[in-house]
């Protein structure tokens, strides 16, 4: 396996053999079960795997946890070699935002609701950053989970907007043995946190149990998942969520699909899970 802070590096290295088609998963380090997922699908689908581990300090607002985000560099690197990856990019904040960087990619419309709502320069940091790395990469596909509903539906729209010559793939939410989406950000709960935490998917399936009895009201689903977490303390909702899977824009009635979706604070930890219908 191959880790390189530099640039020129990744591109000989991807176009070394032509004609290979090549994985890329981008992560923010602390990789666990989930990201291996990514990685075992890139592996199994592509010649080549490459993973950037790289903590975007773009997509994190003044009062949220960039100091905090959990690191384990030398972790990830032996959990990396062992699944098998072929290519590890490991960039300084530097190297992605020189002195007098100053283009930024915007969505208009995909960005403005739920994670926008609350996070409101959070998703031109990330795209810009799938951006530069999409072109420093320049993978054939290009991995992302689904826990990550929303970001999964601006990058599409990046993609198609930006004619990006790569294929998007989405893999399942993996989770925990209680339901927990996995999560780096999971290592920052207290125990008591922790064991208050599944709340969040078991809200969610119970608005998905009332979809499938044949509810499609928006509010009463939306309904349905506050009153659950609310009955936990240790919970604070930010948002939920009954929405179209392609817009984003909240549902009155369910007529061809939601994504039910949710931002629930315990502590200063703030996590997102959701279920798409």
């Amino acid at each position: 396996m191959i880790v390189t802070a530099n640039i020129d590096e990744v591109r000989q290295l991807r176009w070394a053999v032509p004609n290979l088609t090549w994985g890329f998963v981008p992560t923010m380090g602390y990789l666990h079960a989930g990201h291996l997922s990514l990685v075992q699908l890139s592996l199994a689908g592509n010649d080549k795997t490459a993973v950037s581990i790289f903590i975007n300090p773009t997509q994190f607002a003044p009062t949220e946890d960039l100091s905090t985000y959990p690191r384990n560099l030398a972790g990830d690197l032996a959990f990396l070699e062992a699944a098998g990856v072929d290519l590890v990019f490991t960039p300084s904040d530097a190297l992605m935002y020189p002195p007098g960087f100053q283009t930024t990619v915007s969505l208009s419309q995909v960005t403005q609701p739920l994670e926008g709502s609350s996070r409101p320069t959070h998703f031109a940091g990330v795209a810009t950053v799938v951006a530069k790395l999409f072109n420093i990469v320049q993978p054939t596909r290009a991995y992302f989970g689904q826990k990550d509903a929303q970001q999964t539906i601006v990058l599409r729209q990046m993609v198609r907007d930006l004619n990006f010559n790569l294929e998007m793939v989405i893999g399942p939410t993996s989770r925990e043995p209680d339901g927990l989406a996995m999560s780096s950000r999971n290592a920052l709960l207290s125990a008591e946190n922790r064991a208050a935490a599944p709340v969040v998917y078991r809200a969610l399936s119970a608005a998905n149990a009332a979809y499938e009895a044949g509810e499609r009201f928006g509010e009463v689903l939306r309904q349905i998942m506050i009153e659950m977490i609310t009955a936990v303390p240790q919970a604070r909702i930010d948002y939920v969520s009954a929405a179209d899977p392609r817009t984003l824009q909240e549902l009155d009635v369910v007529e061809e699909g939601v994504l039910l979706s949710t931002a629930v604070f315990f502590g200063n930890t703030r996590l997102i899970d959701n279920i798409l219908i």
